[in-house]
């Protein structure tokens, strides 16, 4: 290698090294494992879809599981499934997660939580001028008044079992691919969304000094029991957008989000678009991996290339589509 290209090369490679050594010390929280087994993981939503699926790997890894929902009958049958998977008993608490004092009466039944996995959500794609305001209420007190209402009772017995243990915990809270960028007909559900994200990172500050580590999972769209009432009632616009980004099984979603739980990440995309909006938006939220930061940094300026690039694709088909709407009215 001639000397001409020897000297450039060797400075990149001086500052890509020097890059990292420095994000390895900034980097914050500092990495740590959150172990599973023998200890208490608490879902919400937990009767079906990806919550039923992240129990049934916990159940599998050795962990004590409890999962919550509103339907009796749909946990009496999530808890023979899991049973049957596993061997694995399960413990089941039919509670609305809109109401603070069941939430508590429960989580005070349960026991002392190590994972706190805030898995419950409801959506209805519509128009916000279209959607009735109790519709978009109840939309943003499950998915977002009700995980206030769990971390609030479960927090304090959280705090006081890593002191005894010297263990790391963690608060999951599941977010969309929809509360890292709103689109259209997802008015509510991205309000709530993105809520969650703000709750999440001011979260990660108060409790760092607790040993407990909050995860942000950001899941497609994924092909669960609620999923199917969703695509019913879907605007054709949203249909035009959505068809940008694949669907995920519910196991996989479970697979990517329990291993990023246990990695103690706070942003946990799910497929590569979910990694895409992570970069783009990474923003001031906590970063624990310094490759993760490297990524962010090296990439940031391109990944927003990208992301122009699909919103002018959505602008288009929203353009197209009224165009085409208002041609027939008249």
């Amino acid at each position: 290698m001639s000397s001409s290209l020897f000297s450039p090369l060797l400075i990149i490679i001086v500052t890509v090294s020097a890059l990292l050594i420095f994000l390895a010390l900034i980097t914050r929280p500092r990495p740590t494992r959150i172990p599973i087994k023998g200890r208490h993981v608490f879902i919400t939503g937990g009767s079906s879809g990806i919550g039923l699926a992240i129990a049934r790997l916990a159940a599998a890894e050795g962990a004590r599981v409890s999962i919550l929902a509103r339907n009796r009958q749909r946990l009496d049958e999530a808890r023979d499934s899991i049973r049957l998977a596993t061997g694995v008993e399960v413990g089941v608490y039919s509670v609305d997660v809109r109401d603070a004092e069941a939430v508590a009466r429960a989580i005070e039944v349960a026991g002392p939580i190590d994972v706190l996995i805030c898995n419950q959500g409801v959506f209805t794609p519509q128009e916000l001028e279209k959607q009735e305001m109790d519709e978009i209420k109840f939309i943003v007190d499950v998915n977002l008044m009700g995980t206030f209402h769990l971390i609030k009772a479960a927090l304090p017995n959280m705090k006081r079992k890593t002191r005894e243990t010297g263990l790391p915990s963690s608060i999951a809270i599941m977010s969309a691919q929809a509360g890292q960028v709103g689109v259209y007909g997802y008015t509510a559900y991205s309000a709530s969304k993105f809520a969650l994200r703000g709750l999440s990172e001011a979260l990660q500050h108060e409790v760092i000094a607790d040993n407990i580590f909050v995860s942000l999972i950001f899941p497609s769209d994924t092909d669960t029991p609620g999923f199917s009432e969703e695509l019913r009632r879907r605007p054709e616009i949203s249909k035009i957008i959505a068809a940008s980004s694949g669907g995920m099984k519910a196991d996989d979603v479970a697979k990517i989000s329990l291993n990023g739980i246990k990695a103690g990440r706070f942003s946990i995309p799910c497929n590569f678009e979910g990694t895409m909006l992570s970069i783009v938006t990474a923003g001031l939220s906590p970063q624990s991996s310094f490759m993760a930061a490297f990524l962010e940094i090296s990439f940031a300026s391109f990944m927003r290339f990208v992301a122009l690039c699909f919103q002018w694709n959505w602008f288009s088909s929203i353009e197209k589509w009224h165009a085409k709407n208002y041609s027939k009215q008249n």
